[in-house]
């Protein structure tokens, strides 16, 4: 099996850098790779510390590095040690260039930057946390999404996802014994997202997370029939006010949460408003 010496140099929280590599690294079968993290690299000094762990560890090394006489140094050291050295951002940045009609800034950690677009994702993750599992209904209309669904069908997690993306997220458990607020049928600012999934994989989470909670699994909670029946009952609901269903079966949080911002994008659009970018906090 292939073994790899990743190396990940920024000069800012390196939080790009790691998402890139992980993307691509995705598209292997279970590489081998042992990652070397080196964050807020923004001086030759600094860099000038990390080139005995090149030395040791060769392999490849991503960077993002916007200062030129810090990327000069690298560039010259991975040269010395035989080492290939990608700059992951810089044909991406190139094109933007030349789209835009302007030079990059090149200031290192501008994308963290405390602007209006970070505290309205600080704003978003605190409603959210605050509006967990039917909590604060009165304020729903305040929300930009609600996520309805049975126990379990991942709406806590991916309500998290959204906040972080900037999104102000709602969610609530639907179960058969116990209406929903009136509230909530009557929304018209957010977007209202059923979440679904299939019962037997429901069934198999939710025996999971009872015996991680040292409980016993005899329950109508993890019941076949009773799990078939509430999703049944969420499936009507959701077909009965006309909101979008999401099935969440086979999907990971980030997949949800991207079917559902594609969702609200095409929502936006057709009221004739846009969308900007949220950059992860």
């Amino acid at each position: 099996m292939n073994s790899l010496n990743l190396h990940l140099v920024s000069d800012s929280t390196g939080e790009t850098l790691e998402m890139i590599a992980k993307a691509a690294l995705a598209q292997f079968d279970d590489p081998t790779v042992s990652r070397h993290f080196w964050p807020m690299v923004r001086s030759r000094q600094h860099l000038d510390r990390i080139v005995p762990d090149l030395a040791d560890n060769p392999g490849l090394v991503l960077f993002t590095l916007v200062n030129p006489d810090t990327r000069a140094r690298l560039e010259e050291h991975c040269r010395h040690l035989g080492l290939p050295a990608v700059p992951v951002l810089d044909s991406v940045t190139a094109a933007l260039e030349s789209q835009l009609g302007q030079e990059a800034h090149g200031r290192p950690g501008r994308q963290h930057m405390m602007d209006a677009d970070y505290f309205k994702r600080v704003d978003a993750i605190q409603y959210t946390i605050a509006h967990d599992d039917g909590v604060g209904y009165e304020d729903w209309e305040e929300a930009d999404i609600v996520l309805a669904g049975v126990s379990r069908s991942s709406k806590t997690p991916t309500s998290i996802y959204l906040a972080n993306r900037g999104y102000k997220v709602a969610n609530i458990p639907l179960v058969v014994e116990s209406p929903p607020p009136k509230a909530l049928f009557g929304l018209r600012h957010p977007m209202v997202v059923g979440l679904t999934t299939a019962p037997e994989r429901l069934v198999q989470i939710r025996r999971n997370r009872l015996l991680s909670l040292n409980e016993g699994t005899e329950t109508a909670y993890v019941d076949n029939e009773r799990v078939k029946a509430e999703t049944q009952f969420a499936r009507r609901m959701f077909a009965d006010n006309g909101w979008p269903v999401i099935d969440v079966t086979r999907r990971s949080i980030e997949e949800s949460a991207a079917a559902i911002i594609r969702l609200y994008q095409e929502r936006r659009r057709g009221e004739g408003q846009t969308e900007t970018i949220s950059k992860p906090i």
